[in-house]
């Protein structure tokens, strides 16, 4: 493998998608990002959009914005089922958050599966998943049937399909794992879970915007997922959810809202849930948040999944190339080294990761770090140079070499 820069440097010549950095606030260029996959950076457009909802829309138009508005929550569901997810029109809508949005779904899909009284998920899921369905099914007097998960490796499906009876009702899992970013195994999952008449429901949060989310192979059920990392719609974005089409008219949601109900407007007695996608709404949406969900998706769809998808691969695989021949085994991989079964982060493991982590930002890298003893970098393939990739990693080998971590301690910091 070449180590030099100018072998980066040809990378990135040669990028076919590198324009697009140019489309993104930078204002320390010396600084290094690995941390796109827990939030993005800012698009110069959404900076604008704002200030032009900020000083037009609210400060002029005042309540008139709503002619607008009102339909931000589905025109941004569309574009991101059209470019990001590649599904339907009228199956992906803009709500709350990704946490409320598992609540919702997950609730649906239980009361769509009375007399069935398990839920499956793994010991590897995102804590907020674990936390909802443990919720859940406290509540309901359900099992909560937790497949053991490889940390490094990700879901196996034959695990899943072992724990799987006609007694389940709700498969719910990670698409790609936010510890090692392993991809899970959509289409076998879901093909297992429906063969006992199970539903599912995908978190999408690492996938959307950086690989190619098979819903529409897998026949996936039920999906949500976030808009800051590598969507870039900024920190607190609201989230999205995906209902599949032919299920829209028979799942309703516990949180029962005006924005979910058939004529709002009319402001009628009880409740009559909308026919459609906006029957998973609740409340008044956020409309800056919404409006920054909307240009972040506009800039994955105009760059494309299948070239993001490469390029993170590229990187992520450049990444693992360049500390394996600099650090050796001081840094073990803990990510699925085929990029094929790798989304668009990277996580090695050391007792030291902690230290590490905080020498490295001291060095201007900023990556960030899960437990056990895990360093994640996340390169988010809209911005990030393989000249990014090559200095992060110099500047990570250094703090090795030179001991540049034994200064910081043990002790984990509140954000990690």
């Amino acid at each position: 493998m070449d180590l030099s820069r100018q072998y980066a440097e040809s990378l990135d010549a040669q990028d076919p998608i590198g324009h697009f950095r140019a489309q993104f606030y930078i204002p320390d260029t010396a600084l290094v990002y690995f941390d796109g996959n827990s939030l993005g950076r800012l698009p110069l457009a959404t900076r604008e959009r704002l200030r032009d909802a900020i000083d037009r829309e609210w400060g002029h138009d005042l309540i008139r914005g709503w002619d607008t508005w009102i339909d931000l929550a589905r025109s941004t569901g569309d574009l991101l089922a059209a470019s990001v997810l590649h599904v339907l029109p009228g199956e992906v809508v803009l709500s709350d958050s990704t946490s409320v949005n598992l609540y919702k779904l997950a609730a649906a899909a239980l009361d769509a599966r009375p007399g069935r009284g398990v839920i499956v998920t793994d010991d590897d899921n995102f804590p907020t998943d674990r936390y909802v369905l443990e919720g859940l099914a406290a509540a309901r007097g359900l099992e909560l049937r937790v497949v053991t998960t490889d940390l490094d490796a990700g879901v196996d499906p034959q695990r899943v399909a072992a724990a799987l009876d006609d007694d389940v009702a709700l498969v719910c899992l990670s698409h790609v794992a936010y510890r090692s970013g392993a991809i899970a195994d959509m289409v076998a999952i879901t093909t297992a879970a429906h063969r006992v008449g199970a539903l599912t429901l995908w978190d999408l949060c690492h996938s959307a915007g950086s690989v190619r989310v098979p819903l529409r192979e897998s026949g996936a059920d039920l999906a949500v997922g976030c808009t800051y990392k590598y969507l870039n719609a900024g920190p607190g974005a609201p989230a999205f959810l995906y209902v599949r089409r032919d299920l829209q008219a028979t799942l309703r949601q516990p949180i029962w809202g005006w924005f979910g109900r058939r004529d709002q407007f009319a402001m009628g007695a009880g409740y009559e849930p909308a026919g459609s996608v906006d029957r998973f709404l609740v409340g008044t949406p956020p409309v800056l948040g919404g409006y920054a969900a909307l240009e972040g998706a506009r800039i994955t769809a105009a760059a494309g999944i299948d070239a993001l998808a490469a390029k993170g691969a590229a990187l992520t695989d450049y990444a693992i190339g360049l500390a394996a021949a600099w650090l050796g085994d001081r840094l073990a991989l803990a990510s699925p080294r085929e990029s094929a079964r790798r989304g668009s982060h990277v996580t090695f493991r050391a007792p030291e990761a902690w230290p590490i982590c905080q020498a490295l930002k001291a060095a201007g890298v900023i990556p960030d770090f899960r437990t056990p003893e895990r360093l994640r970098i996340g390169l988010a393939p809209l911005y990030t140079r393989f000249v990014d990739v090559h200095e992060g990693m110099a500047r990570l080998r250094d703090v090795v070499d030179t001991g540049a971590y034994l200064s910081y301690g043990a002790e984990l910091g509140r954000v990690t």
